[in-house]
Formats: C-alpha cells, structure tokens, sequence
C-alpha cells in the first residue's frame, strides 16, 4: 500500500477537516449565505497578514496572479521600481515589471544567501524616483529567508512603497504587516494556508491607496478598487471559488485556534530538526544560516544525481520531494516542511531521505540523521 505525502514547497498537505469544508454543497455567491462567510474570512485573514489597518482582497489566483495584480495597481507610466531578485521568484517581479513598460532596478542577490538591506539602500541612493520596491520574504527557489522588517526600515528613508513576496512566509514566519510598516503583501493558499492551490490573498495598507488611486496600468480583473468597493458589500467583483473560501475559513479557524505565534514557534522547531538531521547524514545545506523554516534546500552530493531519488522514492513510497528549478535543476533536494506538518512527518520525512540516499548508493549510515531528529523533536527543541 502506497500513501502520499507532500513534502513539497507547495501544494502542501490539506488537513481532513479543510478537504471536508470543501466539500459542503454549493451555495450561491450572491447570497447573505456566503457573504457572511466571506466577510468573516476577511476579518480573520488579517490575523494572519498581523494587521489593524488594512483590507485583505480574496484573488482566485496562484500567488503570481496576485503578484501580477500589484504590479498593475501600485505602478504607473513611466514609473520606476526596485526588485530584490533572490532567486527564481525574486525574479518574477523583475519579469512582470517588463510586462507593463516599468523600468526595474535589480538588486541581484546571491542563490542561498539572504538579500542585505544595505545593498538595497545602496540602489535607492544610486536610483532616484524609486516609486515601489519588490521584495520577497521566503525564496523557495534557493530555500533562502530575507529580513522583511530590515529591509521595510531602509525602503521607508527613501519614500517608497514596498511590496513583499511572502507566498510562502506567512504562516510559517514571523510577519507583522503594520509593525513594520509593510505597504501591500500577499499570500497563496497552497502553502502554510493548508488549502488546495486557487487562492491568493492581498493585504493593502493604506498607505498604498496614493498610488493605487492614480495607477494608469491596465487593469480590469485584478483591479483592486473594485475590489475595496465590493468588500464593503461583503462580495467579491466576479465570481470567487466558492468551495475553497468555505475551505479558508476551516483552515484560518485552525490557525487561529493554534495560535499564530504558536504555528510560527511550531515551524521554526520542525524546520531546525530537519536541517540538522540533515546535516547528521552529512549533507550541505544550500542556504546555510539563511535558511527558510519554510523548506529544508539541500545540497546535491557530489555524483549523486538528486533528481533520480526524488522521482523513485515519490514513485515508489508516495513520498513527493522537490529538486531545484532552471540553473539549480539536479543541484539541490528541497524538502517542505510548512502547513499541516508535525512531529512525525519530519521523521518519515528524513526516513525517506536516508533510504533514498543509501539506495543510490551514497555512503549513508541509515538511522544517524533520523536518530539527531527524533532526539531533537522528543526533547522539543
């Protein structure tokens, strides 16, 4: 018997009850029925954006729609931006930039390493008339994790917006969207959210609406004034995907019921126990003390080829590993470890590491990375 495991940077693992909630029967999405629903989710999803003072737009999108939809709402004609480019995702905001005839700054960051907020306040100084600077907070590309609150303080001297990537940070790392002075971010419902992929969710500060008011992009679905007007109604513009925001707001309950610090202590845990069970085996980790509690990015051994592992051990044991993407493709095994994740999936987690590692032939002694893990995890640490 074969079961499946997901641990991937996304989709994640869906807990029963979520997957239960998608399940309801239908309703009408013009109806007090669903309103109500939707306008409870909108409330509770600014626990986990951690923010008083701005609105949370529902997207029925992966995260690089929402990303799309900032770009076409904060940006005008003519306007130049900065982009943190950490990695393939980084990169994107680069690339969408382009798509509207906006001029980009990149600030190009090192595959694995943390983006440093004085190289980004090196580009401001050098870059006047930077209107909005891109960042992302959790790079799973490279496994990498960037001090959005650092960053946010440089971005402030300067005036200008700043728009964070944290698809994948929220709900695993700490994310204070009012502390630290955050404009707009966005998540993705397919990572720490525990929902099936289709959603993206929008957090727009005020401080943002200057911009958004007088942005001159193209822009019809993703608009997010229309968005603002319909929230106040407890709807959404178009039609949204039903099914999946009853799920959200089954998921968010569960967040909320844990606790956020709670789920951001319990990923941090989860994520130091596989790094150094990995580092047991004696594999290298690629983004070192940069790394992300998101997922654990590890290091290819050399002549080993990563890539068969990963397909035979999610072929044969139902057990999903991810490799690297584009230049990293064969160089790295990317284990998540974010959403609906405990103690014992961190353990099968690096069980499977261990037996795909050993049956390809690399001189693994089986049960020494799994034995650091279980140490760690039975002492809670």
């Amino acid at each position: 018997m074969k079961k499946t495991y997901l641990f991937t940077p996304g989709p994640t693992m869906v807990p029963p009850e979520v997957s239960l909630s998608e399940a309801q029967p239908m309703i009408h999405h013009r109806t007090p029925q669903f309103s109500q629903i939707f306008y409870e989710l909108s409330e509770d999803l600014k626990y986990l954006f951690q923010t008083k003072t701005g609105e949370v737009y529902t997207l029925m999108s992966s995260g690089t729609g929402a990303m799309e939809a900032c770009v076409a709402n904060v940006l005008s004609k003519g306007d130049k931006a900065l982009v943190i480019a950490t990695g393939k995702f980084g990169e994107r905001w680069a690339e969408l930039c382009k798509c509207f005839g906006i001029e980009a700054v990149v600030v190009s960051v090192e595959y694995g390493k943390a983006a440093e907020p004085s190289k980004v306040e090196e580009a401001l100084k050098k870059n006047s008339g930077i209107k909005v600077v891109f960042a992302t907070q959790s790079e799973t590309s490279t496994g990498a994790v960037h001090d959005i609150k650092a960053i946010s303080a440089v971005v402030k001297k300067y005036g200008a917006l700043l728009v964070v990537d944290a698809i994948t940070g929220i709900g695993v790392h700490q994310f204070l969207m009012d502390e630290w002075n955050i404009d707009v971010a966005i998540t993705g419902s397919q990572k720490g959210c525990m929902l099936p992929p289709g959603l993206a969710f929008v957090c727009v500060n005020s401080g943002a609406w200057g911009a958004i008011e007088k942005g001159d992009l193209p822009r019809y679905y993703w608009d997010f004034r229309k968005m603002r007007k319909n929230l106040k109604n407890k709807t959404t513009p178009f039609t949204p995907a039903v099914s999946l925001i009853m799920a959200m707001k089954t998921a968010i309950d569960m967040i909320k019921k844990e606790g956020i610090e709670k789920v951001w202590a319990r990923h941090a845990r989860l994520a130091h126990a596989t790094r150094e069970g990995v580092k047991a085996i004696g594999l290298e980790l690629f983004a070192g003390a940069d790394s992300s509690n998101v997922l654990t990015a590890i290091k290819a051994p050399e002549g080993v080829d990563v890539d068969k592992i990963i397909k035979k051990l999610r072929d044969e044991t139902g057990i999903t590993f991810t490799g690297g993407q584009d230049s990293l493709k064969g160089k790295m095994i990317r284990i998540g470890h974010m959403g609906y994740v405990n103690d014992f999936d961190i353990i099968l987690a690096i069980s499977a590491l261990e037996k795909g590692l050993y049956e390809a032939g690399y001189p693994v002694q089986p049960g020494k990375g799994l034995s650091r893990v279980q140490s760690l995890l039975v002492a809670g640490k």
